[in-house]
């Protein structure tokens, strides 16, 4: 999942000008890494703990449940925060309390599966909080007309954390634990404390780098025919419902991908062996991201997300209907799709908001509990009628994106359209 844009924060002319930010800005894109990487270790610590505590998909689901919902309730209280203490210090607080949540899969290990869902919830918090931070000074760290290409490069190395992610946990924690329950519980103590260290650490780096000052003294300039809440643009609205069944459909897809590759009809992969494959679902949004950047260059951002949306949907059905290594590659080949797919719903979505953009924004961001929501339904399903049938969830998810990319396929020509 890329990380959420912020478009809509002013900086300090005097910071912004002359210095050098190489530094700052390693830094920064460490941060995108490291989010994106703590994010995609959901995908295999999720069948690790079904296993271990013999969980159905509905109870399984409750990682990514407490995880996701995390980014709804953390993110006003976030923003508060931010304006409170500052950028900087909000970035330092937000990877102290990730680093806290990593360390509490140590006594997790011991004390449940109720304890392991309170650390992904901490960990969430910090990674909110962090986002919340961080975003802003990707535009910040060097000149404006080179704003996008370093949010490229930031949002490629968040992409590089996903797809390092799933592959590192399989090594790591799947294929190092034992057959004893206790010693399953105990193979993420090591590595989730090595990140507790790392998080650390850069909370540490973060704390002494000089960077650019942010503040709010500036006004945004409202757009012509802007209206009294950003909710009275119809296209925010159907913007964030497609932000939600996005992330949702994109979580879910990820959360079950181990337990689908490991169905006998499909590839019959142990864990640790189907934990590799997740990297190329995640790998597919890195590559697709670049492919998207050119193609969009010509094609309108409405059109590129239906056409995405679209082949979406037509894998999907080709993953539930299919078998053997066709259905496999089917569903990996779907995280080609997702490429493109957050940002330029973003994008559409805060289209013509002109002084409300910085409230849609947090709209959008709130939208991200959809990665909540949207596997606990088809885990739901899946207890039910079995996994790969359940991938109807995703389906229609993609669905929706489908109509909002063709509804709004022209909206930087037209203009955003209000209700």
């Amino acid at each position: 999942m890329a990380a959420s844009p912020n478009p809509s924060v002013p900086v300090s002319a005097a910071s912004s000008a002359g210095a050098t930010n190489t530094g700052p800005l390693v830094i920064v894109t460490i941060l995108f890494f490291m989010w994106g990487l703590l994010t995609s270790l959901n995908d295999v610590l999720i069948p690790h703990l079904k296993a271990i505590y013999t969980l159905n998909y509905l109870q399984a689901m409750l990682v990514q449940f407490c995880f996701f919902g995390a980014y709804f309730i953390v993110s006003l209280p976030a923003g508060a925060l931010i304006r409170r203490i500052g950028y900087q210090k909000g970035a330092v607080t937000g990877l102290l309390i990730a680093a806290g949540g990593c360390a509490l899969f140590y006594p997790a290990a011991q004390g449940g599966y109720g304890l392991f869902l309170f650390a992904f919830f901490v960990l969430a918090a910090g990674i909110t909080i962090l986002q919340v931070a961080a975003n802003p000074y990707v535009t910040v760290l060097g000149p404006a007309a080179t704003a996008s290409s370093r949010l490229t490069l930031t949002q490629a190395f968040n992409s590089l954390g996903t797809t390092v992610g799933p592959a590192l946990g399989g090594m790591l924690i799947l294929a190092g634990a034992s057959t004893v329950a206790a010693d399953q519980a105990a193979a993420v103590q090591g590595p989730y404390l090595a990140l507790a260290a790392a998080l650390a650490l850069l909370a540490g780096l973060f704390a002494l780098a000089r960077l650019p000052r942010i503040d709010h003294a500036d006004a945004e300039v409202p757009a012509a025919g802007a209206v009294g809440s950003a909710l009275h643009h119809r296209h925010l609205v159907l913007g964030a419902v497609a932000i939600f069944l996005y992330v949702g459909g994109e979580v879910s897809i990820g959360s079950f991908l181990v337990n689908f590759l490991g169905e006998q009809q499909v590839a019959g992969l142990p864990a640790a062996q189907a934990a590799s494959y997740v990297s190329v679902y995640w790998g597919g949004a890195l590559i697709g991201r670049f492919i998207g950047f050119a193609v969009m260059r010509v094609v309108s951002p409405g059109k590129a997300l239906a056409f995405n949306a679209l082949l979406a949907i037509a894998l999907v059905l080709a993953a539930i209907f299919g078998r053997g290594q066709a259905a496999m590659w089917a569903i990996l080949a779907v995280g080609l799709c997702n490429s493109i797919m957050f940002p330029t719903i973003f994008s559409m979505a805060l289209h013509g908001l002109g002084r409300h953009t910085g409230q849609g924004s947090g709209i959008l961001c709130m939208a991200i509990v959809g990665g909540a929501i949207v596997p606990f339904l088809q885990g739901w399903l899946a207890d039910r009628i079995g996994v790969q049938p359940s991938f109807f969830v995703p389906a229609a998810c993609y669905g929706f994106i489908l109509f909002f990319g063709v509804k709004y396929a022209n909206l930087h020509r037209q203009g955003a359209t209000t209700a």
